[in-house]
């Protein structure tokens, strides 16, 4: 929590810290801001520093160089300079008769008016240390979760206690550690799976040089990514930063089964000239047991990581759940809706073909017209002279 004032920022991080930890969201709520210690605070009467002639700055300055150290002069000598610093005496024990007994020089009549004629010491509540995160006072107040609390939730749950608190536009929060890591990644997780999927599609047009047979492998992946999500909910598991990591492996392990089968098909419709139906179930006769094979060797390879236990295993766990459940259900469904999707979207590249041809075939008469009429004098003159 930080604020453009040191006291607001201090009182708004106690009335989120009291709030938290009535909230049953969060244990162990404490903050690093100590205010045990005592400051003893200087109070100026004006009327009577105006009396004396007793200026703010002159007495800021005073104070500077009574306990921050004054450099009122440089000694030169052979080689060397010394400056000559002017500081209270350190060796006297503090109390507050050395605030009384410093003097300050008058304005008005240049003489030194002592401290205690015009001001007086006061002890008030002040922080131990002041915390400083860039250049604002700064408040961290940590917790951790029970079980059962996804940190989404405890994040979420948070802003609505700011909200129920009023908290005025000067003092804001930011999260750190653990939390602002999970934010970073919530707010690039659709990015990653685009730039992911994008890419995938780019290097399948390339291959196969088509627009449309990179969305007839692609189209597996909703099936497996919406069985990784419920695995994971049916796990009691939350959408972490390693079960993303498990999508986009995912990702990967997945759209093999529609290369296997749209690789085949391709092949015989351009070599064989197989009609897209009996192609695509060619291949699916071909490439079923291999499929099985590979999707098997992923699951079993995945399956350890999602039962194991020991240290860290709930770590690891996201990760092969969303492995594990995306490949049995993209397994159950790609052999029966990538064959479809693919003549679908065969027939309708072929339409797009078509559409593409017989808009341009008017262009290209037209421009073999013209070339005709071109010629059309040049073959009469030819005709002409050879006459």
């Amino acid at each position: 929590m930080q604020g453009l004032n040191a006291d607001a920022t201090s009182e708004w991080s106690g009335k989120l810290m009291a709030a938290m930890q009535q909230d049953r969201s969060f244990q162990a709520v404490t903050s690093d801001a100590q205010n045990g210690a005592i400051a003893a605070s200087v109070v100026i009467d004006p009327e009577k520093a105006a009396q004396f002639g007793i200026t703010n700055d002159q007495l800021r300055k005073t104070l500077e160089m009574s306990f921050g150290g004054y450099t009122a002069a440089q000694i030169q000598s052979t080689g060397d300079s010394y400056n000559v610093d002017v500081e209270f005496d350190n060796s006297r024990p503090w109390s507050d008769d050395i605030l009384s007994d410093i003097n300050v020089l008058s304005a008005k009549t240049g003489a030194l008016v002592p401290l205690s004629n015009f001001a007086t010491v006061q002890r008030v509540p002040a922080p131990v240390t002041i915390n400083q995160t860039g250049q604002l006072v700064s408040t961290t107040i940590s917790f951790n979760l029970p079980d059962g609390v996804a940190l989404s939730d405890a994040m979420a749950r948070i802003d609505a206690i700011k909200a129920s608190l009023g908290m005025p536009s000067d003092v804001f929060t930011t999260y750190g550690g653990a939390a602002a890591i999970f934010q970073q990644s919530q707010g690039n997780t659709g990015l990653l799976i685009l730039a992911a999927v994008l890419t995938i599609y780019v290097v399948l047009g390339v291959l196969y040089e088509s627009f449309v047979h990179p969305l007839t492998i692609l189209s597996g992946l909703p099936a497996a990514a919406f069985g990784a999500l419920l695995a994971l909910k049916l796990a009691g598991l939350d959408f972490s930063l390693i079960a993303l990591i498990g999508l986009l492996m995912l990702i990967g392990i997945v759209k093999k089964n529609a290369i296997m089968m749209i690789d085949v098909a391709v092949e015989l419709m351009r070599e064989k000239g197989e009609t897209p139906i009996k192609a695509i179930h060619e291949a699916c006769v071909r490439r079923f047991r291999p499929i099985l094979m590979t999707t098997f060797c992923a699951m079993l390879g995945a399956l350890p990581i999602a039962l194991g236990s020991g240290a860290s295993s709930e770590l690891r766990q996201p990760l092969g759940i969303a492995v594990v459940g995306g490949l049995v259900v993209s397994q159950l469904l790609t052999l029966f809706i990538t064959p479809v999707i693919f003549i679908e979207l065969n027939t309708f590249g072929g339409f797009l073909t078509r559409l593409f041809n017989r808009s341009s075939r008017p262009q290209a008469i037209n421009e073999a017209s013209a070339m005709a009429q071109e010629a059309a004098p040049v073959a009469e003159t030819r005709r002409k002279a050879h006459g």
